[in-house]
């Protein structure tokens, strides 16, 4: 009875996941070459994608990106989730569904809607420039294009990381907080000492989530290419260079090597930040 239960969802995960993955494998093993067709070539796609250096260009701007926008964002979203907690905030509700209104706009509607607003010509920053009279950095640029999508994502993403970390503080024991108050601590120590180590399993998860929303870039440069094709190149992040080999260059074979290899990526780097947090609670 238990597997006719779990039927629906067992059919489709095989064949909505676990079949799609394998059949990547299996064209990863091979490559179409225009003399001798498609042959077995075992793993030189994944070494050509080692030593290929627009696919080392583009796993250096995800981890970039993650190494700026998800500490930054991350912390706004803590800042937003303890204000909310304080009782302190007039009109919490809204601002609660203020902040987590953008995740409920689709990424591709993000992504077009924040484009036209960074337009230098068209766009708010181009209206700002000619009513003061001023020259804002152009967002298009090839040094502030990243910040802009790290600007994307953080105005999508704050909002949903606020409400994990916000809920987590809504059940720590009221007791504490009263014990705490009996002692004579202050905001800063509730803070430090009850408030932020209820906070760390949540914060665990929003980190992991963010790891895998980093590596799996792609909305934000795909949509915006279209507006600054010159600043964002076909190999901007791994997801749009294995997306450009397979449907435009036909390489599917490659593509597939380079889906395998930061799906991998992808996992050993959520892993290990998830070891890292687990163990220093552990320990603590």
């Amino acid at each position: 009875m238990g597997w006719f239960f779990i039927a629906p969802f067992g059919v489709i995960f095989l064949f909505a996941l676990v079949a799609p993955i394998f059949y990547a494998i299996y064209l990863s093993l091979f490559q179409t070459r225009l003399v001798g067709g498609t042959v077995f070539v075992g793993a030189d796609n994944f070494l050509f994608a080692l030593r290929d250096p627009q696919f080392h260009d583009a796993v250096f701007r995800v981890l970039l990106f993650f190494a700026v926008q998800v500490p930054l964002m991350l912390a706004i979203s803590l800042f937003a989730a303890l204000a909310l907690d304080s009782a302190r905030l007039r009109w919490a509700s809204l601002y609660r569904i203020t902040l987590f209104l953008p995740f409920a706009v689709p990424g591709v509607i993000a992504a077009l809607m924040w484009g036209f607003l960074y337009g230098p010509d068209f766009g708010l920053v181009g209206n700002l420039n000619d009513f003061f009279g001023v020259s804002l950095p152009d967002p298009f640029a090839s040094e502030w294009v990243l910040a802009a999508m790290a600007n994307i994502a953080t105005w999508g993403f704050l909002g949903y990381n606020m409400l994990v970390m916000y809920s987590a503080l809504r059940t720590v024991p009221k007791e504490l907080y009263e014990s705490a108050a009996i002692d004579g601590a202050d905001t800063w120590q509730v803070i430090r000492s009850i408030k932020i180590p209820a906070l760390r399993p949540a914060f665990i998860v929003c980190l992991v989530f963010s790891v895998i929303g980093s590596f799996q870039l792609f909305n934000q440069p795909n949509i915006l290419r279209s507006l600054s094709p010159n600043t964002i190149p076909t190999n901007f992040t791994p997801n749009m260079y294995a997306y450009n080999l397979s449907f435009a260059g036909q390489q599917y074979n490659y593509a597939a090597a380079i889906a395998i290899v930061m799906g991998l990526l992808t996992m050993i780097v959520a892993y290990i930040v998830q070891r890292g947090g687990l163990q220093e609670r552990s320990s603590r």
